[in-house]
């Protein structure tokens, strides 16, 4: 898309786009951040979006994206709790052993590909478009490599829940 077609998108849509980001999130930053990011998205130039269909695709993303981060504090705060349920049961030990196993079967059985790709995604924080630019593979290669990599490791640790 070109910078003065995305000027007009941002003109005629963001307060809406804002509104929606507000409404789901209840948080004015995380709320411009969501469609700040919407934005630099098309500014990358990698969505083309068919007349009629701009504000539908704009609030769609929106949706989208707020609920990702919902789901990704959620994901947060049940890590905090099991983790203090864990310290404070005197699991901690049990839990470093178990990561460390996790490390260990990682490097042990994984492709050099697959290890740095799992680092990026689970160590940096990285996005799967962040590693596929870094790795120079596709969005879908990274879901591919990281699934198997999850697959295998819950496999290994944890084979009733398969």
């Amino acid at each position: 898309m070109e910078k003065m077609e995305i000027q007009r998108l941002f003109m005629q849509h963001y307060a809406k786009m804002l509104r929606v980001a507000r409404t789901l999130l209840c948080d004015e930053q995380e709320s411009e951040d969501v469609v700040s990011d919407i934005f630099a998205h098309l500014l990358r130039g990698r969505t083309v979006l068919l007349p009629g269909t701009e504000e539908g695709y704009l609030l769609t993303s929106v949706r989208n994206q707020c609920l990702k981060r919902l789901r990704h504090e959620q994901v947060k705060r049940d890590a905090r709790e099991v983790h203090t349920a864990d310290v404070l049961s005197g699991d901690a030990d049990t839990q470093d052993e178990r990561m460390t196993d996790i490390v260990e079967f990682v490097v042990s059985h994984l492709s050099e590909q697959e290890q740095r790709i799992f680092h990026l995604r689970f160590t940096q924080g990285c996005s799967y478009e962040e590693i596929a630019a870094a790795e120079g593979i596709s969005r879908v290669a990274v879901w591919k490599h990281l699934s198997h990599t999850i697959r295998a490791i819950k496999k290994q640790f944890n084979p009733q829940k398969l």
